[in-house]
């Protein structure tokens, strides 16, 4: 494996999954470090679709938690979501199979809790082979010690951490283009 390709992202290898934004589980976070993750994954889902880097979405017990915020999934309005229950998006074989079949080997994470289902989904996708880089400012968990620890072992185990600027600048690799023109105007 070349420092490279896990370390710095490429658009042809490159896959988002945004974890668990869903309209009952955000009542419950600190509201304006809600309004900081939806604005930096709303810059990702952004960038995905002017890159074409797929986009999964999960949700977790939709029954109880409500569905994946619309201001977010109408973003990516055509990207799947999968339901689960279990809190690794991994225990979802149609998930797991899904992402195995869009060949991609770069995982870029973003999403909620980041101590429980952003960190286990983040192992078992490291565990499987993957290069995963979680985007440190659009995670979050009810407690900042509890996002905190969670970055902090999703990087020893081997994640690579990240922000939502790096992530942009790194999938379009140049600037000049008319992508670069448009995505940078979102991180300023």
């Amino acid at each position: 494996m070349s420092i490279q390709n896990k370390f710095l992202l490429d658009s042809a290898r490159a896959v988002l999954i945004v974890i668990d934004v869903q309209e009952k589980l955000c009542a419950a976070m600190d509201q304006d470090a809600l309004h900081q993750l939806v604005k930096n994954t709303g810059i990702l889902l952004e960038s995905a679709h002017e890159l074409a880097v797929p986009v999964l979405f999960t949700e977790q017990y939709v029954k109880g938690l409500g569905p994946t915020l619309p201001e977010l999934k109408n973003r990516a309005a055509a990207a799947p979501s999968f339901e689960k229950l279990t809190f690794s998006c991994c225990g979802n074989q149609s998930f797991v199979e899904h992402l195995k079949n869009c060949g991609r080997t770069q995982v870029i994470v973003a999403g909620m809790e980041t101590h429980v289902c952003v960190l286990q989904t983040v192992i078992e996708l490291l565990a499987d082979g993957f290069h995963v880089h979680i985007v440190t400012d659009a995670v979050m968990s009810r407690s900042g010690d509890s996002k905190q620890t969670a970055i902090e072992a999703m990087v020893l185990a081997g994640a690579v951490p990240t922000s939502t600027e790096a992530v942009v600048f790194q999938l379009l690799k140049v600037a000049g283009t008319d992508s670069f023109r448009k995505l940078s105007k979102l991180v300023k």
